[in-house]
């Protein structure tokens, strides 16, 4: 048993979806679960709908039909039958889009967002369940949400394992091929949750541990899992093994080639993660697994961009102990806001937070009913694990130093 995962990027077009189908046709696809991402950049595009269905209305309708047109010469270009049973069934997708809006009465903003993004998910895994089986790879679409079943944490939802590995384990037939969503769950109530963004690698996991499955691919448009992302590092190179404790190491550090939550229950039943190119499927990539050393041994660089550095300090110069402490990482906690790193002193605390939810303003202000406090916004936060003197020479020259953090391991530079 086998879980692929294919993200967006891997299906952006109808040469995207041919090419998944080039994939498992070069690799094999029995006894193989598929789950794939929202196509291209759609879920983007479907978070400027929910925002125009807030604050801009007269915008709503043409933003939805980008996002269908978009689909549709998808469609298009895959189908030539234009009364092939897909086009009906992508219409009616959307038409449960226009039918949520038009009765919707919670103005709950995490609640509309889980009930609508997730559609991206369920119009992708449509096209293509059809065009597979249409090409004669026979296959049986599932809708994630009958199996992953969560809490009501909307837009980062909590898998409730024990139900979900029942439902899994006894209604998927694990010798057949089977497509579904990423990213998607739902509640006691049925109504559809979210996994946190980027969260279709923790689908391939929770499916792989419910399944026992032997292994989980996860195919990118990269040759594997990275030293750096090339994008904003020079001369990025291939990690071609990489340790399960480094992997997560790595992820909680903020490296976006594996979701941090996708390495804990394949760790837990030790089923190794592969990261694999979908332009050359048979090229080796990256393994992840139980005992390995990192090979290369090289210098990890990770950046993490539009982060705020939060400095607080008492107003009467006390110092920040235990109970000051507790009370921020409430507040932090009730804001909903992600930290990324720590620094404390006798009479300071410095946090570098994501403001993920928009609710900084709200914090800023609670905060400063006990505290000094300032703040630095769209501030970056590098990482380098493994550093020695060059890296850390390289990466801080230029830039205007906020903070740095050395741990024997691990170096954290934050800058303007």
């Amino acid at each position: 048993m086998q879980i692929f995962k294919f993200g967006g990027a891997s299906v952006k077009d109808a040469e995207g979806v041919k090419n998944l189908a080039h994939v498992l046709k070069t690799v094999g696809y029995s006894n193989t679960l598929i789950v794939v991402s929202a196509m291209g950049k759609t879920t983007n595009a479907m978070e400027t709908v929910i925002s125009n269905y807030f604050d801009t209305k007269h915008q709503l309708q043409s933003s939805l039909q980008d996002v269908k047109k978009y689909h549709n010469n998808i469609l298009l270009d895959l189908f030539d039958n234009e009364h092939h049973q897909v086009f009906e069934t992508v219409d009616k997708l959307f038409q449960e889009i226009v039918q949520f809006f038009d009765h919707n009465k919670s103005p709950n903003y995490n609640f509309v967002y889980d009930q609508v993004i997730g559609f991206g998910e369920l119009i992708s895994t449509t096209i293509i369940s059809h065009y597979l089986n249409q090409i004669g790879i026979t296959n049986t679409w599932l809708d994630v949400r009958d199996f992953i079943k969560t809490d009501d944490y909307y837009r980062n939802a909590k898998v409730h394992w024990n139900q979900t590995q029942e439902l899994i384990s006894t209604h998927v037939d694990s010798s057949k091929l089977n497509i579904t969503q990423g990213f998607l769950g739902s509640n006691s109530n049925n109504f559809t949750t979210t996994l946190g963004r980027e969260g279709s690698d923790y689908t391939a996991a929770v499916f792989a541990y419910c399944l026992n499955a032997n292994t989980v691919t996860i195919w990118k448009d990269v040759p594997g899992v990275l030293n750096a992302d090339p994008r904003y590092f020079e001369n990025a190179e291939l990690l071609h093994q990489i340790s399960y404790t480094e992997a997560i190491e790595l992820s909680y550090y903020g490296a976006s080639v594996i979701h941090p939550k996708t390495l804990q229950p394949l760790q837990r039943k030790e089923i190794p993660l592969y990261v694999k190119s979908f332009l050359n499927p048979k090229n080796e990539g990256t393994k992840v697994g139980k005992d390995i050393t990192l090979n290369p041994k090289v210098p990890c660089y990770i950046l993490k961009q539009n982060q705020v550095l939060i400095s607080l300090s008492s107003l009467d110069f006390s110092y920040i102990v235990e109970d000051n402490i507790s009370h921020i990482f409430s507040l932090l906690h009730d804001y909903k806001m992600k930290v990324s790193m720590i620094q404390n002193s006798a009479i300071s605390f410095s946090v570098c937070i994501e403001n993920n939810y928009d609710n900084l303003e709200r914090l800023l202000l609670h905060l400063k009913a006990k505290y000094k406090v300032s703040a630095h916004k769209a501030v970056r936060l590098y990482t380098i694990r493994h550093y020695d003197q060059q890296a850390i020479n390289d990466m801080e020259a230029g830039k205007e130093i906020l903070l740095k953090q050395i741990t024997p391991e691990t170096v954290q530079i934050i800058t303007k």
